[in-house]
């Protein structure tokens, strides 16, 4: 099979049509691979080709029939056309048609039709000319890009072109709008979700002849909301729209970000980001509110969280050079305030069909069973309470609550920390029980729950990690260095703590001072009993310092609720 591509963008190679013709023939190849069918492709760039524009003699129906008497590239272009099988037509939308150097290819065409009248009525005029040169069996495909928010309405006097000469119905389109974005690297997460879909278009077109419907369906999705677009297109002038004059490259950057903020990720919270280019000494402010977002220069809004970063790194990061958790941890750029605007980044600023796969995920997620921390502690708490107060009846009662966790926890999954904790207190209890001494098993129970922790920081995952991830993209969370890190602290406090009372509930005991030990460790399990029953409430549990290699240090400060972790502030 032969294929023919005409790019007809007067940006040749850096055309953004191009790239879209280039991934659907990409497909093409894959398609034809899986046939086991060969096939040759040529391209034509017209912006580097000689061809004039029409002059109107009609020379090639009178003089030299089928031969044109410019002389120049057309006659190659003519014999490629009738030699391929399938002509793919690459091409941006101009002034609400195709270009001017494409359209002088067009109108040099006439020598391929004869100059008699015909009856034929597949076109959509008032007439036509029957072709010089046998064209059944060929196809076509137009690919082109707009400015536009949407290509519907804005390609139908070329689609009235196209039909006079090709024929209605014989063709195949994709015309996608918002086309200057595949040139932007900072949005080449979502582009290239698009392109992917011009490759399977393409597979999907050398085995059947066709684009499935699904598949257009896809194609004619918006890559971004029409006033996310139109925001970011208007940024991307420069000027602004108030006074007209130039704006800083780093306040346009900003005005973009801003636009590709999600409003439907509101939570009825309203935040202020501020971020501060430090190379540059510019700072700017961005309201994210229910309505959408705004810019603000003036620094007259107090902030959430606060950014300080030098341009390079961000706009680095924003292109996906480097991560921006990578950065974090490498002090890249420093964050204050309100850290959870940076966990959940993708949902707030994330591409639409990012945020729509990260809702679906949850969605799913939520439909399965996801482990809760409660499952955990509910029986060490019981019997750390139930056993100090009296031993054999404490153990009777939490022996009956363990029995019970399953159904009261049935719509959570077990994992190997909860069959672990309700084992290890099933045994302890059983000694409490056993020896009507209950100081030794609670004891020996703090430790043993203090080394869960601990031992947890050995492995992949630390144990609080196993119950919070599902609330960071599951097992995508493991690729976060800054979430794997904070998890990994949180781990070692817990196991710290834990073995810590363990060691001063031996030595209260052996002096003599157990109305103390009660007071402390009953202190200590309300707390924490406490914050499990508040829920939802977001509570601070760990304020602590991180000690950084040049002795910097930084403030982190963790909330969570039942389920987990639920923010993060790091100052």
């Amino acid at each position: 099979m032969k294929i023919l591509l005409i790019n007809g963008s007067p940006k040749g190679k850096g055309s953004n049509s191009l790239k879209l013709a280039y991934s659907f023939l990409e497909g093409f190849k894959d398609g034809c691979a899986r046939k086991g069918e060969d096939l040759s492709i040529e391209e034509l760039h017209v912006a580097s080709m000689k061809i004039g524009a029409c002059k109107g003699c009609f020379a090639c129906w009178k003089k030299t029939p089928g031969i044109c008497c410019i002389k120049d590239d057309m006659q190659a272009v003519i014999g490629k056309q009738l030699e391929a099988d399938l002509i793919l037509w690459s091409f941006p939308l101009y002034y609400f048609n195709v270009p001017g150097i494409l359209k002088n290819l067009i109108d040099r065409q006439l020598p391929m039709s004869l100059p008699f009248m015909s009856a034929r009525q597949n076109g959509c005029g008032s007439g036509s000319h029957d072709a010089r040169y046998d064209m059944e069996g060929k196809r076509h495909v137009l690919i082109s890009t707009c400015g536009f928010y949407s290509a519907d309405g804005n390609y139908d006097s070329v689609l009235r072109m196209f039909d006079h000469f090709l024929g209605k119905g014989n063709y195949t389109t994709i015309f996608c709008g918002q086309g200057e974005l595949f040139r932007v690297k900072e949005l080449s997460a979502r582009t290239d979700e698009y392109l992917a879909e011009v490759k399977r278009a393409g597979s999907e077109y050398a085995m059947t002849g066709e684009i499935s419907e699904k598949t257009d369906e896809i194609l004619h999705t918006l890559l971004y909301p029409r006033d996310i677009f139109e925001k970011m297109a208007d940024a991307s002038w420069g000027i602004s729209k108030t006074t007209g004059e130039k704006e800083p490259y780093d306040l346009v950057f900003t005005r973009q970000m801003a636009a590709l903020y999600n409003k439907d990720s509101y939570d009825g919270k309203e935040r202020v980001l501020e971020i501060h280019f430090t190379d540059l000494d510019h700072t700017y402010q961005i309201r994210l509110g229910k309505e959408g977002s705004e810019v603000v220069t003036d620094g007259r809004l107090s902030s959430t969280t606060r950014i300080d970063t030098p341009f390079t790194v961000w706009s680095a990061i924003s292109r996906g050079e480097i991560g921006g958790a990578e950065a974090l941890g490498k002090q890249m750029y420093t964050v204050s305030g309100d850290f959870s605007l940076m966990i959940d980044w993708d949902k707030f600023f994330g591409s639409t069909a990012a945020v729509q796969e990260t809702e679906k995920k949850s969605q799913n997620t939520a439909e399965q069973k996801i482990p809760s921390m409660t499952t955990m502690l509910i029986p060490w708490i019981t019997f750390w309470i139930a056993v100090s107060m009296n031993a054999k009846a404490g153990a009777v009662i939490t022996l009956l609550v363990i029995a019970a966790v399953p159904l009261i926890m049935r719509k959570h999954e077990l994992i190997i920390w909860d069959q672990l904790s309700m084992a290890s207190v099933a045994i302890l209890s059983a000694a409490a029980n056993m020896t009507g001494n209950g100081d030794i098993p609670t004891n020996i129970g703090y430790l043993i729950y203090g080394l869960f922790w601990l031992l947890s920081c050995l492995t992949k995952e630390p144990l609080c990690a196993a119950y919070v991830k599902y609330n960071y993209g599951g097992e995508r969370a493991h690729q976060n260095p800054l979430f794997m890190k904070t998890n990994g602290i949180l781990a070692m406090a817990w196991g710290a703590l834990y073995v810590l009372t363990a060691i001063w509930t031996f030595l209260l005991r052996k002096a003599g001072l157990g109305n103390v030990l009660l007071l402390v460790n009953g202190i200590r399990h309300g707390w924490q009993e406490e914050r499990q029953a508040e829920g939802d409430e977001n509570l601070n549990v760990f304020d602590f310092a991180l000690d950084q290699a040049d002795g910097q240090v930084f403030m982190l400060e963790i909330t969570r609720s039942t389920t987990g972790i639920t923010g993060y502030s790091l100052q």
